[in-house]
C-alpha cells in the first residue's frame, strides 16, 4: 500500500494558527459510513449526532511545557524537547541541532540553575540526558514553552489554548487535538441527554508527529507511547459493548489505546482490559476495529499515521472525498482547525 495514496495538497492559509473562541464554534463535518454522505454543522451541534446511551471516551492527558533552551559550554544554543521521564533525573529528549549534541557534554538550563549531561543516542534519533537534580518539574513549568507543532507559527496568547478543558494527567508533548473543541458547557449538555463520558490516558509522544517515510506504509514502525485505562473505564466500556451501545472515540489516541487493550471474550465479542503500559499499535487499512464504533477527529497532515488511521476506519476513498470537500469549502486544518465525526 503506497504512501502516495495518503497525500494531498493544502494551501498554507488553511492551516489554523489559533483556536476559535469559543472552542465549540468551529465547523464539524459529519461522515456517514452507512450512506457515504457528508454533512456539515457547527461543532456544538454535535449534540444532535450523539444520542442517549453513547459512550464518549476522552483522553485526559495534559501537555507538559517540554520545550527548553539550553546552552553549551561554548555558548552555543540548543533546543531541547523532553519526550518522557525514564527515572527521576533521566529523560529522553530530542535535541536540535542534533549534530552539536555530543555524548558526554554538559549543557546548562534555566540561566545556569540546572545542568544536564548528554549520555547516549536513542534508536529513534533522540538522546538520553541526565539532570543534576531529580525533580525538575518546577523549572520546566517556569522556563519551558508549550511544544506547538512546527506548522503553527503564531505564538499563543494563552498557553492553555493547547490543552483540552479536561486535561489532567501531565505527560504529553502534543495535545490530543480532537478534544480541543469541547467546552465544559457542551460536555454538561451531552451528559444531560444521556451521553456517558469517561476518560482514559495516552501521553501523546513521538508517534503523534513522526511522519511515515516508507514507500509501503506497512513498513512503518510506530514509536511507543504510554497509556492507561483504569478499571472503572474498562468496566464502562465493556458494559456498553455488551449492551450494544456505541463507543465514540475522541481522537486517534483514544482509538489506539482502547484497541490496544481489546481482547476476544467469546466468538466475535471483544472487550477491553484495564491496562497500563506502552503501545506502538499502528492502524492502517485492513485493520479490523474491535471496540470503536464512531470516531471524532481533526483534519490531519498528509502522509501521517493519523490520516492512515482514519482511512482505515472510514475507507481511503471516503476520506479522500471528505478532504476534497473540506478544502473546497475552506475548512480550517490541523491542531487548531475544524473537526470531523465519522459514524
Amino acid at each position: 500500500m503506497k504512501l502516495s495514496e495518503f497525500d494531498y495538497c493544502l494551501p498554507k492559509e488553511y492551516i489554523a494558527q489559533e483556536p476559535l473562541i469559543p472552542r465549540d464554534e468551529c465547523r464539524l463535518l459529519i461522515l456517514s459510513r452507512k450512506d457515504m454522505r457528508l454533512r456539515e454543522c457547527v461543532f456544538k451541534h454535535i449534540i444532535h449526532f450523539l444520542q442517549e446511551g453513547d459512550l464518549l471516551v476522552l483522553n485526559d492527558t495534559r501537555v507538559l511545557p517540554a520545550r527548553l533552551v539550553a546552552r553549551r559550554s561554548t555558548g552555543g544554543r540548543l533546543e531541547i524537547l523532553l519526550l518522557r521521564q525514564i527515572e527521576p533525573a533521566l529523560w529522553e529528549a530530542l535535541i536540535s541541532p542534533g549534530r552539536k549534541a555530543r555524548v558526554g557534554e554538559d549543557i546548562l538550563f534555566a540561566e545556569g540553575r540546572l545542568h544536564a549531561e548528554i549520555l547516549e543516542r536513542t534508536p529513534e534519533g533522540g538522546r538520553l540526558i541526565k539532570f543534576s537534580q531529580p525533580n525538575i518539574q518546577r523549572l520546566i513549568h517556569k522556563y519551558g514553552k508549550m511544544p506547538l507543532p512546527h506548522y503553527i507559527k503564531k505564538e499563543l496568547k494563552i498557553p492553555d489554548y493547547y490543552q483540552t478543558v479536561y486535561a489532567k494527567q501531565e505527560g504529553a508533548i502534543a495535545s490530543p487535538t480532537a478534544g480541543l473543541h469541547f467546552t465544559r458547557t457542551l460536555l454538561r449538555r451531552l451528559a444531560s441527554i444521556g451521553v456517558e463520558i469517561i476518560y482514559i490516558t495516552l501521553h501523546c509522544g513521538l508517534a503523534t508527529f513522526r511522519p511515515v517515510k516508507s514507500i509501503d506504509i506497512r513498513e512503518h514502525r510506530m514509536p511507543t507511547e504510554y497509556f492507561q485505562i483504569n478499571p472503572r473505564a474498562a468496566r464502562k466500556i465493556n458494559k456498553a459493548r455488551v449492551a450494544g451501545r456505541r463507543i465514540v472515540a475522541v481522537g486517534t489516541t483514544v482509538a489506539r489505546a482502547i484497541e490496544t487493550a481489546s481482547y476476544e471474550e467469546a466468538d466475535n465479542i471483544y472487550l477491553v482490559r484495564a491496562q497500563e503500559g506502552y503501545t506502538n499499535l499502528y492502524i492502517c487499512p485492513g485493520y479490523r476495529f474491535r471496540i470503536v464504533n464512531a470516531l471524532l477527529t481533526n483534519f490531519h497532515l498528509p502522509r501521517s499515521t493519523n490520516l492512515i488511521l482514519v482511512s482505515a476506519f472510514a475507507g481511503i476513498d471516503f476520506i479522500r472525498s471528505a478532504y476534497k470537500y473540506a478544502i473546497e469549502k475552506r475548512f480550517r486544518f490541523y491542531s487548531f482547525g475544524d473537526a470531523m465525526l465519522i459514524q
